[in-house]
């Protein structure tokens, strides 16, 4: 899968590529960086707002007491899982091209539980009683209700949040000590010296290392399936129409990991961009990425024909009513923006031509992620929009407040990146050099 790499002529290119991107931010960074902060600063202000005038702010109306914030959890949560998928998955299948990607989607993966994990908190209205959740003994007889899926969340993205940070931080260990290596200055290289871990690159660290790489590789893979079914559960286990069927955990996670390639795309092709990493993140990277849209795409639009089946099929009416008017009720924009980006536009990715076209693939990806948004929108608004009982049926509009709080969250994420390019290894110097010629052993340093 590599035939079209780009080699770089010397190892040392390797480290130098990296090394330019960790060099004293441009104006252009500062400029991104300046507006991202004005973003989050609205919407840590709207944050504030609520918690003074209270969670009526939020839009909320009977029977819809779940809106935007859970909406944004499910998204953000699905968005992590294509960071486990590239590091860990396609590195126990030995998939070349991730070398060039993994690390991206790895810092991806914990910048967006980050996200994802502060909309539970959000959504309580109360967030200084969050610790609530949390199973801890105290001298007020407290303990935590497993029969509730906040509780099934604190646990489900609190293990994916630990077993994701560790697994990005160790793999970071070899090219952090080659940074301390050549870094000037007494803060960074104590900086970096900190966190490489006394790293030496003897053989027997070598052998240590690739060993719990592996193991740590093997433990996380199960995470994302596990993971994003729990969150499918917070859903499924309830009796609502359009909620109550075994179909969601499957369909969950191809949602999960068909969004979150979609994001890693929509960060990879400005970076390689801006850095001028061409010959490092290849075409062929972003093919065989396209290709594995193309397959979560083909399982998350079949989910969404099956739904219709089986409401159809169950002879229930409830069930059937519910879908009849996710397609043709109040939210049918909503649904049909999101069958269109979600099931017609990943089929232009069939032609090579387009999943070569960096441009065009860049538009792909941001409709990708717009649809499963909405997505999440549908299942969780328009179910409980129009449930059982016609006297309780409502409408939900997200108010002022809540597309702040989003917009904020957007812009909490692109921070994190925007100092992790700055400050780490984006890409990994140890996993590229495997992709080289070995260097000659006669005297000749033209690799080396």
């Amino acid at each position: 899968m590599m035939s079209d790499v780009a080699k770089p002529q010397r190892y040392s290119t390797v480290n130098e590529t990296v090394m330019n991107m960790l060099n004293k931010p441009s104006f252009g960074w500062w400029s991104i960086f300046v507006v991202d902060l004005l973003f989050l600063g609205f919407g840590i202000f709207c944050f504030m707002y609520q918690i003074y005038t209270g969670l009526g702010v939020a839009g909320y109306s009977h029977p819809v007491l779940w809106g935007v914030y859970i909406t944004n959890f499910v998204f953000w949560v699905g968005i992590a899982h294509s960071g486990t998928l590239i590091s860990a998955i396609l590195y126990l299948f030995r998939a070349r091209f991730r070398m060039s990607i993994y690390r991206i989607a790895e810092a991806m993966t914990v910048f967006a539980v980050f996200t994802a994990g502060l909309f539970p908190i959000i959504h309580l209205g109360r967030p200084w009683n969050f610790y609530w959740l949390l199973p801890y003994p105290n001298q007020r007889g407290l303990w935590v209700n497993f029969d509730s899926p906040l509780v099934w969340d604190v646990f489900a993205v609190g293990t994916y949040l630990t077993i994701s940070s560790i697994f990005f931080f160790i793999g970071m260990i070899p090219d952090i000590a080659a940074i301390r290596d050549s870094v000037v200055g007494k803060t960074k290289k104590a900086f970096y010296s900190v966190l490489s871990l006394g790293w030496k690159g003897s053989n027997w660290e070598w052998s240590h290392y690739t060993r719990t790489y592996f193991y740590f590789a093997a433990f996380a893979t199960p995470l994302v399936i596990s993971v994003h079914s729990v969150v499918s559960w917070d859903f499924a286990m309830a009796n609502t129409p359009g909620w109550h069927t075994t179909i969601f955990a499957p369909y969950f996670v191809a949602g999960a990991i068909f969004s979150g390639l979609a994001m890693v795309i929509t960060l990879v092709i400005p970076i390689r961009k801006i850095f001028k990493l061409e010959d490092y993140i290849t075409i062929d990277n972003f093919d065989c990425m396209a290709k594995m849209i193309i397959l979560t795409s083909s399982i998350v639009f079949y989910a969404y024909l099956t739904e219709f089946f089986i409401a159809w099929y169950s002879d229930n009416k409830y069930e059937y009513d519910q879908f009849l008017y996710r397609a043709t009720g109040d939210y049918a924009l909503f649904y049909w923006t999101m069958m269109f980006c979600n099931g017609i536009v990943p089929l232009v990715l069939w032609f090579k031509k387009i999943r070569q076209n960096l441009k065009v693939l860049f538009i792909v990806s941001l409709l990708i992620n717009v649809g499963m948004w909405f997505e999440r929108f549908n299942i969780i608004v328009i179910s409980l929009s129009k449930e059982f009982e016609p006297g309780s049926w409502g409408l939900y509009k997200p108010s002022w407040v809540e597309l702040g709080i989003t917009v904020g969250s957007f812009a909490w994420f692109f921070m994190f990146f925007l100092i992790f390019v700055r400050t780490l290894p984006a890409l990994s110097i140890a996993e590229i050099k495997e992709t080289l010629p070995v260097p000659k052993k006669n005297g000749d340093s033209h690799y080396e």
